[in-house]
């Protein structure tokens, strides 16, 4: 039986020399693999009834974050590029391989005292994961 690493294609040198770009693409074009990742992410999220809501970041946070929303009958909140989201928002800075990034979340997506999951496609540096912590913990979540 596969790994999900199995299905992740890594390509050198992209989008810059020195960085390993792990094309999740390939997941998603086999449904052995897309039934794999949804349902390993599910199995990590845990009981349902120990969380609130679920956010994904962009954009491949959204592709996993939202069918595991769905089938956990939970809300789903988009964590966003900056601009690109049309009510007042938090945000935060953070580092990516190559720069820096910002990234924004509705200012009423979370309410104080609720619990998240965050949903990304895989980490590299930690840093879009950091930052939408940071911006759960100053609205009041967990």
């Amino acid at each position: 039986m596969k790994e999900l690493k199995d299905y992740v294609v890594t390509i050198p040198d992209y989008p810059q020399p020195g960085v390993m770009f792990r094309d999740v693409t390939s997941v998603l074009q086999d449904a052995d693999g897309l039934r794999l990742a949804i349902d390993s992410m599910m199995e990590k999220a845990g009981d349902p009834a120990d969380f609130d809501a679920i956010i994904g970041t962009e954009s491949r946070g959204f592709i996993f974050g939202m069918p595991i929303a769905y089938n956990l009958h939970k809300p789903f909140i988009m964590a966003r590029k900056k601009g690109k989201l049309p009510r007042e928002t938090v945000s935060c800075e953070y580092e990516l391989e190559y720069g820096t990034a910002v990234i924004e979340m509705h200012k009423d997506a979370i309410k104080p005292g609720d619990r998240i999951v965050i949903v990304d496609d895989l980490i590299a540096t930690g840093g879009t994961i950091e930052a939408v912590t940071k911006m759960v913990e100053q609205l009041g979540g967990k």
